[in-house]
């Protein structure tokens, strides 16, 4: 999968821009607040619905502006060719629209475009608390498995029904169990679905993060990760859901007097291990940053063998504090990949000039205040 055009409007810094990418690699370099980032933020908007960088559509569009859209034209081998727009404004919200015709649903864009994000914030994903790593799971499995975010999306609906009654019930407790009975027996059967799949899916992650780790930092410590969730076994839906419905009739009780549902994949964990330390606990900035890096790495390559289409490679300004040897490692496993890849730099540092000048594979762009030129 490849974007040949992306245009802008109000989009941030950006007030009218359009921008013909390259299929492999297109740096991106300029000033801190020059609107780099800007440009494959909007990619991502149109593979994923959202922003990476803000935290709500209403900081997006350009200063007093109310509105921003974004369109860009997909090449692809399942769709050979195809447009996706988003559009915003303070009234009427967020629409996405695929060759002109509005979707019914945000969630329906993911995966048609799969992509992937490299940035500093990825740190998160190893120092921070168990809601980091679920994210990056879900986010993960969402854009190769349409059921799976299917799945995710009813389990939340289901869970929050269920938290509502148990918040308004004023009734007795056997009474308030009668009426959880239906909305349990939805929660078990989507929740065991949601953890098996998590389960079978980490099983063949961890090797790619293996190989990512070993190939980035060239240390000899073994990355591996531990699936944290409800029971121990995992063999089959089937199995997880009976565990669930005990676990819910033991904790019962407690959900009643709490007010809120305890247990299910929503409180799953995934730890991360560098040979026998715990990462999150143990380990040092660089092992944090390098591991964070494997991560999404893995995921490219994950992708690569599982998708019919190659997805996007977006990393925004990673290697500031990388030496250039490990910046020269990863440079050259994205140079030989496949698919098309973005790279926003402060600096020229990450490639040299004979790899762009009269390559036609290639692009390399400076932005200024919001205005992009073509440098190779």
């Amino acid at each position: 999968m490849r974007i040949n055009r992306l245009k802008l409007r109000y989009f941030r810094n950006h007030i009218e821009t359009e921008v013909r990418f390259a299929p492999h690699i297109n740096l991106i370099t300029g000033q801190n607040g020059s609107g780099k980032t800007n440009l494959i933020d909007a990619i991502h908007y149109l593979c994923m619905s959202r922003s990476f960088v803000a935290s709500s559509d209403m900081y997006v569009p350009h200063h007093d502006e109310k509105y921003f859209m974004i369109d860009g034209d997909f090449e692809g081998e399942i769709r050979s060719s195809f447009k996706v727009s988003c559009s915003y404004s303070k009234g009427d919200g967020k629409k996405i629209f695929v060759n002109d015709s509005p979707l019914d649903r945000l969630s329906d864009l993911i995966g048609m475009v799969p992509v992937v994000v490299l940035s500093p914030e990825d740190k998160k994903l190893t120092s921070d608390g168990p809601a980091e790593r679920r994210s990056f799971l879900d986010s993960l499995i969402s854009q190769i498995s349409p059921r799976y975010l299917r799945d995710l999306l009813k389990f939340r609906k289901i869970r929050k029904q269920r938290n509502k009654l148990l918040q308004e019930f004023r009734g007795s407790l056997s009474m308030l169990q009668t009426y959880l009975e239906p909305w349990d027996e939805q929660l078990t059967e989507i929740g065991a679905s949601i953890i098996y799949k998590r389960s079978e899916v980490l099983k063949q992650f961890k090797r790619y993060l293996a190989l990512q780790y070993r190939t980035i930092s060239e240390l000899k410590l073994e990355p591996s990760l531990q699936y944290q969730t409800i029971c121990e076994d995992l063999s089959s839906a089937e199995s997880i859901q009976k565990k669930y419905h005990e676990l819910l009739e033991d904790n019962f009780e407690k959900e009643a007097e709490r007010e809120q549902t305890l247990i299910g994949p929503h409180r799953d964990e995934v730890v991360f291990y560098l040979d026998d330390m715990e990462l999150r606990k143990y380990g040092s900035q660089g092992q944090h940053r390098l591991f964070s890096m494997a991560l999404k790495m893995a995921q490219l390559f994950y992708y690569t063998d599982e998708l019919d289409d190659l997805p996007i490679m977006l990393l925004d300004d990673v290697f500031g504090n990388l030496d250039q040897h490990k910046i020269d490692v990863i440079t050259e496993t994205l140079t030989k990949h496949s698919g098309q890849t973005f790279i926003t730099s402060a600096t020229d540092r990450p490639f040299t000039v004979s790899q762009f000048e009269g390559v036609e594979q290639n692009a390399w762009f400076t932005v200024q205040d919001g205005n992009v030129s073509t440098k190779f």
